[in-house]
């Protein structure tokens, strides 16, 4: 399928997105699968390439010391004896297994059995100095706190409504009988909205 304007033949080539199919100028090539895509569906994830594995890279972690492993070019199978092979070097030191941290930024605390907590909001495990929704940044707690503020303040502008309904003590202008008009004319109230 060629791409371009009646101008310009050559000029720039379609998607080959399936359901996509648009005319892109600035084209990119896929390096696993090697057709060409539009801005939305260059990625692997987007256009589901068939071979996004294609010259990447990939590791395993040793449980015992965290040291990472290339296994670049290597079957499933071959994982379990490289692991193994790791362990009879003499390399793997369980010394050396990196603790976890405390996730909170600038924070480098070591996350013990002792100084560890969880949060109840976002199950985020800190350290006891972060240990409240406040000092983590608890993005659901931040959510339900603004969602509360604004039904605590619709409350409080329906119970003000109430009292100034209330006030008027039956004075509704429909109710009014229009043919006497002996009574002096009410007086207006006025009502705040926040």
């Amino acid at each position: 399928m060629g791409g371009g304007t009646e101008a310009f033949p050559d000029l720039g080539k379609h998607c080959q997105y399936p359901e996509c199919n648009q005319l892109d100028f600035l084209p990119f090539t896929c390096v696993g699968c090697l057709r060409v895509f539009c801005l939305d569906h260059r990625s692997y994830k987007s256009h589901l390439c068939s071979r996004s594995d294609h010259d990447s890279r990939k590791v395993i972690v040793c449980d015992i010391c965290s040291t990472s492993i290339e296994t670049t070019g290597h079957n499933k199978d071959d994982e379990k004896a490289i692991l193994e092979k790791h362990e009879k070097s003499g390399d793997c030191d369980p010394r050396k297994k990196k603790r976890p941290t405390c996730p909170v930024k600038r924070c480098r605390q070591v996350l013990t059995f002792s100084n560890t907590s969880v949060c109840k909001t976002c199950n985020l495990k800190t350290c006891l100095k972060h240990r409240f929704a406040a000092d983590h940044a608890c993005s659901e707690r931040l959510l339900s706190m603004s969602t509360s503020v604004s039904v605590a303040a619709t409350k409080r502008l329906n119970e003000k409504l109430l009292e100034n309904l209330a006030l008027r003590n039956g004075k509704d202008c429909r109710t009014k009988d229009r043919r006497s008009s002996s009574s002096p004319p009410p007086t207006p109230t006025s009502v705040k909205a926040f």
